[in-house]
């Protein structure tokens, strides 16, 4: 019983990290208009193809917190929990 309480609330929270992550890329921070992500259905083009690049999540923290190229900084915009799940998200939907 307590095994399935810790599967299932892993899970659950994990699932939770992602409905935020595409929140806040959908959304807040409408990574879509630059970005390309098939799980978001984004056809961004001025950034790169996220499903090509297939970045791993401390790259994708770096790349929001700290910008990177045209890219602007989201420091201070959105929320360290909201840059992780954006991150994660994007991994997430890119890793296979």
């Amino acid at each position: 019983m307590v095994l399935f309480l810790l599967i299932y609330s892993s899970s659950a929270l994990a699932d939770a990290k992602m409905n935020l992550g595409l929140e806040v890329y959908n959304n807040k921070a409408q990574c879509g208009v630059c970005h390309s992500l098939q799980s978001a259905g984004s056809q961004g083009q001025i950034g790169p193809n996220l499903d090509q690049l297939k970045p791993t999540i401390p790259i994708t923290i770096s790349a929001v917190t700290n910008g990177i190229g045209v890219m602007q900084s989201w420091e201070g915009i959105l929320t360290e929990e909201e840059i992780e799940a954006v991150a994660y998200y994007i991994f997430n939907s890119t890793k296979n």
